[in-house]
Parts: C-alpha cells; structure tokens; sequence
C-alpha cells in the first residue's frame, strides 16, 4: 500500500521447456506463508508460528455493532482494508486451486488453507446482510499519524460499511470473488463451509450487480490509500467468472459473455494486474474456459477475451505491441510505490497461462509471432529469480530468504519490540521518535514478506521511512504462493484445464452445490487403500456425465517408491496419473507417497464407476 518460430523449434520448446535450478522455491514457498500469520489481527490461535506477534483488534467493530474481530492487517499499518484484503484471499485461493498437489508436495497446502479460512472468515463476519458489507476498520489518516503495535494500537477503530444507500459493487464483487474461489478450495476438505462461502459469494455478487457505485465513493476515507480507479466493471466480470467456476452454473458464463464488450472485458488491452485492475485475471478466465470447450453459442466474444489474454502475455515478454517497462536487470516495472505488487500478479497470471496453453497444446499468438507457452513460464521464472536475489544488486526482497535482504521493514510490528517481550507502553507519536528512526535492523523478522522493491534502475535503499521500497503488503505475496508451488516441483505433464468437460445445463439462477457422495467403498490391497467419489454430473445432449474422484491412500508405515493401478471400464479422459500403456502411476512430479499420505486423480464418463484396482507397489 504505502500503495516465428519455426514448427520444429516450437516443437522442441513445447516438448523440453527450460529446467529450473538455482533457488530453492520450496524453502521461499514456506517463507512467504508466514507472512500471512504477521499480518493477522484478532484472536491469535494456538498453532501460531509468527511467535512475536499477539492478540490485537479485539473490539473491531463493537461500536457498530457488529464482530469484526479478525482478518489481516494489508502492509505496514494497522488498518484492514476490504478490497486489497479480498484480493489477497482470491489470489491464494487461486494458487490453491491450480497448484494444491504441489503445495502438498512441498507441505505447505494445510498452511494455505489456513491462511484462506483467517480471510474467509473475517468476510462472513463483514457481511451480516444480504447486501450490507463492512469494507474497513480504521482509517489511514489516523493510523500513519501513529507509530504503535497491533497489539496496543490507539488508533480509531471505526467501522465503514457499503450499502444499497451507499454502495460499492467494486468491492462487494472482489469479495464475491474472494469468498466463491475459497469456496473450490474447501469444496472436499470442508463441504459446508465451502456451501457457505458459495451463499455469501451469490449474494455478494447480487448486491454489486444491483446497487451499483464504486465503494470509494461510499467509504471516502479509503480513497487516499486504496482508491478503485478502474472503477467496477472489472470486479463484476472477476466476480462472475469465479462464481461459474465455483458453481458451473450458466448464468454467470451467460454474464460474461453478455457483459463483455459493454464492461470492457473484451475491450481494454492491459499491461497491468492487481487489487485494483482486475481485467487482466478477467481475461486469463475466460481464455481457460474457452480452450475448455465452455464457451458455446459465446466462442465469438470468449475468443476477444483471450485476445487480450494475450496481449498482456505479449507484453510481458517484449513481444507485444506495446510492451512493459523492465530495469536493467530484467524486473518489470510499473511505478515506484511497491512495484513487486505488479511482478508478483504478473507472474502468477504468465504461469498458469503457460500451463493452459500447454494443457491445450495451444501456443501463444504475439505481433512478434508465436511463443510457446514454456517462454512464459520461464519469464515468471525470471521475476521470481530476480526477487530472491539475481540481481544486480544481489539483494533478496523476500525478508529472512537468502543472506542479503532487507533489515529496515517499514511495518509498525516487526519494528518495535514485540509486545510479549515488552510490555512498556509505545505512545502514538513515540513510536516513531523511539523505533521508526532507529538506524538498527527491526527486531521481530518479518519472515517471507515481499517489500516494495527497486525502482526502474534497480536501485534500493534500505531504509524505514522509504515506505515505496521497503513496506511490505499482502497482496505482494498471495499471487506468489502459486508461481513457488509450481517452480518448486519442477516441470511434469501438468492439466490446468481439468476438468475439461461438455457445456452444463442451462439454469437461470444458482443450482445448489451438493455434498459428493460415495459411489464404491473402500477397496484395500496390502498398505494401498482406495476410495471413489461421484463429485458431479450433468447432461450434454441427452447423455448424463459423471465426475469421479478418486483417493489412493498409502496406509503402510513406509513410503510407497512406485505404483500400478490397473483401471478397467473406463470411457473417458482421466487427470492425475501417468499412463504408461494401460497401466498408470504416481504422476510424474512425485516420486513417492508418504505414510499416511494420499494422492487424487479423476476422471470423467457417462457410467458407473472404474474398476480400480492396484496391480503392484513398491515399498521404500
């Protein structure tokens, strides 16, 4: 806040995309997860692992009535601000939904999930109406003009609301967004909870789409920090695409594709994503469900989607007509004022690009010519590189990663003392005489945060008051959970596109979500258990579809290094498993299952379940 190629060689690029060596993306995922937990504000829990924080914002929102303990503080202040925060949420719950094995892989899916639920939570809090929705506890003004922790802030805590008197559909539909991705993301784990979020998400989108204004118009006092600029157009095609795929209901692909010349989806050609601008995540949604075959009687306006799905792609890679600023040494660059919020959305937005080309064996279509989708990937590779450290000052940005970075945090917390170990009152204004212009390193580590970053000649100051550079924000890091997940496990036969399946029934309104049921039961085979689920069905020109998921869970003390599976009676294609002729196995990123572990495939047919069963195993 503190704001052409020829056949061949395109073959061979698809083919053998670069390998990734160099950082280790695990150790940085892990990092950056923590940040989320020094961001929180409420009751802390139990399993805390950022230890120098404690409880803080314990009567948000009494004065009006209303709980409003909890969520995340955006940066470096003590405020929590609505939009920024649900963008946070809808970019974790994104790297959750297209890269969950890999964070499992690395360990780390529970920790996503849990930083997820701390937004999801605060949300349904904020939203105690149909179509009222408070967007902001405290106010910059009052909380810059102080220097204090969390946990003993002074500060106004004042609660502003939207509502259909005062409206704000740019932030009702981040919102939306937020709470119908987190919805996918706790669909098996957590199915009432995830029907919650889908209610919360329906009534949300309602609201913006009937009230309509921008909410900085209604709640002035965020206008300084987090104005909507782009106004809110953008948040309800955002809002709609993630409720299609939250809910695979017809009204919100109809919205899209209705909506989309007259709300400048197919329209705005852009080289920027972020908590403000969201047309271009817009855009990369609409390109998947077109290459999933969803589009129908929408193909034409769906291709202009993706159009400028690749126009942003272009001009990230230089390929473009209008191409994006990088520094000298390769980051790209948009403004002074935490830039790395604009590398971090980038790169997320050109990795999952880079797997649906792929998934789709598609390429990417530039005025240069085309670029095969691994030229993104390794693009993303790049930015992530540069902020852990290649650069030229060979400095990291992510805090406590590497042995170069930065000391001075802009961030009240991790530059005072923490309050468990003194509990000496800081003063509003002493705060900044006694710990903002002290010259030594802050002494609570804000592990994982990911601080404003160089300007355009990759110079960086590190410095306290030089809150553009070194303030962090937690809309720096959620788009980054992904890009790690994937950097981390490497390159492997990835299908973003799943489930690619026939068009769904036409229904008007929302169809209830309903909990998967057991189609067969446990099957056992030594230490190998397997259980399959019917997860959905539809019909597609008079035939009936079924989705199947299936658990092969590792019941033995020991690590399982290899396994077969023989699948019969099978109609249909199947994601999760490597297929070598007609037997299958662990997907090719993971090379084994640990005790106790599991791993999911699924598959699509109009019958009954597959006979699945194990053929052998090895044991490690």
């Amino acid at each position: 806040m503190e704001k052409f190629a020829s056949v061949a060689a395109l073959l061979l690029l698809l083919c053998f995309p670069v390998a990734f060596s160099g950082h280790d993306y695990g150790q940085a995922l892990s990092k950056s997860l923590l940040f989320f937990e020094a961001q929180r504000s409420g009751v802390l829990p139990r399993n805390q692992r950022v230890t120098w924080r404690s409880h803080s914002g314990l009567n948000d929102g009494k004065s009006s009535g209303v709980n409003l303990v909890g969520g995340y503080y955006d940066a470096g202040d003590n405020v929590k601000f609505g939009l920024p925060m649900a963008f946070t949420v809808t970019m974790m719950a994104w790297s959750v939904i297209e890269y969950g094995n890999q964070l499992a892989a690395n360990g780390e899916l529970g920790h996503s999930i849990d930083a997820i639920k701390w937004g999801t939570d605060y949300f349904i809090k904020a939203h105690p109406e149909p179509n009222v929705l408070y967007g902001e506890v405290g106010d910059g003004n009052t909380d810059h003009y102080c220097w204090q922790r969390p946990e003993e802030m002074t500060t106004d805590r004042k609660a502003y609301r939207i509502d259909p008197s005062n409206p704000g559909s740019d932030l009702a539909g981040e919102t939306a967004a937020a709470m119908a991705a987190a919805s996918i993301v706790f669909r098996r784990s957590n199915p009432a909870y995830s029907r919650l979020l889908l209610t919360h998400a329906y009534q949300l989108f309602d609201f913006a789409d009937k009230y309509r204004g921008k909410y900085d118009s209604s709640i002035t006092v965020a206008r300084k920090y987090y104005g909507s600029v782009s106004g809110y157009n953008d948040e309800l095609l955002w809002a709609a695409a993630w409720l299609y795929q939250a809910s695979n209901n017809q009204f919100y692909l109809d919205y899209l594709g209705r909506n989309g010349d007259s709300m400048g989806g197919t329209g705005w050609s852009m080289t920027e994503f972020g908590w403000d601008v969201k047309y271009a995540g817009v855009q990369t949604l609409v390109a998947k469900f077109l290459m999933q075959g969803k589009a129908g009687r929408h193909t034409p306006v769906f291709q202009k989607y993706q159009q400028k799905a690749d126009f942003f792609m272009c001009s990230l890679l230089g390929k473009g007509s209008r191409n994006i600023q990088k520094t000298p040494g390769g980051l790209i660059f948009r403004q002074r004022w935490n830039n790395m919020q604009f590398v971090t959305s980038a790169s997320f937005l050109t990795t999952v690009y880079s797997d649906y080309l792929t998934s789709s064996r598609s390429y990417l279509r530039c005025s240069a010519g085309n670029v095969a989708p691994s030229q993104l990937l390794s693009f993303a590779k790049s930015q992530v590189d540069y902020i852990l450290g290649d650069n030229p000052r060979a400095t990291s940005y992510m805090v406590g990663y590497g042995n170069n970075f930065p000391q001075r945090v802009h961030h009240r917390g991790s530059s005072i003392v923490s309050y468990k170990v003194d509990r000496s009152f800081v003063t509003c204004r002493g705060g900044y005489a006694t710990w903002f212009s002290r010259k030594g390193s802050d002494p609570n580590l804000l592990t994982g945060a990911i601080v404003g970053g160089p300007d355009a000649y990759d110079n960086f100051a590190d410095r306290r008051d030089n809150y553009e550079q070194t303030e962090p924000a937690t809309y720096n890091n959620a788009p980054l959970l992904g890009v790690l997940a994937r950097l981390s496990s490497g390159h492997s036969g990835y299908s973003q596109l799943l489930p690619v399946v026939p068009a769904p029934v036409v229904v008007r309104r929302p169809m209830p979500i309903r909990k998967p049921r057991v189609t067969s039961p446990v099957r056992a085979s030594g230490p190998v258990a397997i259980v399959q689920k019917m997860t959905g069905s539809w019909v597609s020109k008079g035939r009936t579809y079924y989705r199947y998921s299936t658990t092969v869970i590792n019941k033995s003390p020991r690590a399982l290094k290899s396994l077969n599976l023989s699948i019969k009676n099978l109609y249909g294609p199947i994601w999760g498993l490597s297929r070598s002729g007609n037997s299958f196995g662990l997907p090719s990123w993971m090379h084994s299952l640990q005790s106790g572990k599991s791993l999911e495939f699924v598959y699509i047919h109009s019958s009954t379940p597959a006979n699945v069963a194990v053929s052998s195993y090895t044991l490690a």
